[in-house]
């Protein structure tokens, strides 16, 4: 606690906007989680790198999140510095191209997109995180993917304390895997996306097909980390775990989704524990039934 505390007042004399005992279920699309010693809310890349210098000068640990649409906190919280990037939000257009700081909506990138008459981000209409957690785990629906439109990013050596740019093939995207899934150095402060130009009519069109789509068959009354499993070859997650007869079932306030079992959602009260039991309960049930191992795709932050 004391190095925290020190990493607080470091923040604040340096100007990085921060709080302290943060609860993280205010932060997360699942509404769970414990405190947080120190939050810091970067609104641009120099206080990123300002902040993860010192959180390793003052021997603190620290994670990065956005919009916290894929992460699950432990009840115990996280013992150390979360930067939240949801502030870097800016981006600019310049004919087909997208620059976009890593805290950026999708949605508004794909509303903004629309506007210019540009087709390639209609998939990531609804979808409820950032640019830079959607290129981390090349977040992708509907047929599109964020690997599919990103030509280049920048990001942050935090082992060699040096801005880098990672060219389209060095991302080396695979279903939801990325270089920066692999290298956990590599911290995502800018992205740039080149679209195609498109018929505004059309691609609005599919916009709302899809955010049509989402609404019907994805539970998004409730809190929830969206989908919960990677699809497994060969077969959806979702349909397994049906099949299995979990809809409903329930472990504390997590509940498996009756509209979507792909889903786990927060029906209310619903705890860290309660989530992760209910998560490996699934897989379990799912491999004993069709010897098929289901893979988590939420982070999970704490012990």
């Amino acid at each position: 606690m004391l190095r925290t505390s020190t990493l607080y007042a470091r923040l604040k004399a340096l100007n990085v906007p921060c709080k302290e005992i943060v609860s993280m279920s205010n932060h997360t699309t699942m509404q769970v989680g414990g405190i947080a010693p120190v939050v810091a809310y970067v609104r641009n890349a120099e206080e990123m790198i300002t902040a993860i210098r010192e959180a390793k000068n003052n021997g603190v640990k620290y994670a990065v999140m956005g919009n916290g649409s894929n992460v699950i906190v432990a009840d115990d919280g996280f013992d150390g510095l979360v930067i939240v990037t949801t502030d870097m939000k800016n981006f600019s257009l310049e004919g087909n191209l997208i620059k976009a700081d890593c805290g950026a909506s999708l949605t508004r990138l794909a509303v903004a997109a629309q506007r210019e008459a540009l087709s390639g981000l209609e998939f990531a209409y609804g979808i409820p995180g950032t640019v830079g957690g959607g290129v981390f785990m090349n977040a992708g629906a509907f047929g599109g993917s964020l690997s599919d439109v990103v030509v280049s990013s920048i990001c942050y050596d935090t082992k060699n304390d040096s801005i880098r740019k990672i060219d389209r093939e060095e991302h080396d995207f695979r279903y939801r895997e990325s270089i920066y899934t692999r290298n956990p150095d590599y911290i995502i402060l800018a992205v740039m996306l080149e679209l195609k130009p498109g018929k505004v009519e059309d691609i609005v069109a599919k916009m709302n097909e899809n955010i049509r789509t989402r609404k019907e068959k994805q539970p998004l009354e409730y809190p929830s980390a969206g989908s919960v499993f990677k699809r497994p070859v060969g077969f959806y997650a979702g349909e397994l775990i049906e099949k299995c007869g979990l809809k409903g079932y329930r472990i504390g306030g997590a509940e498996v989704s009756e509209k979507h079992a792909g889903f786990i959602i927060n029906r209310g009260g619903a705890k860290a524990e309660d989530v992760m039991r209910l998560v490996s309960y699934v897989k379990t049930k799912v491999f004993l039934e069709y010897s098929v191992e289901l893979e988590c795709e939420i982070r999970y932050l704490g012990e």
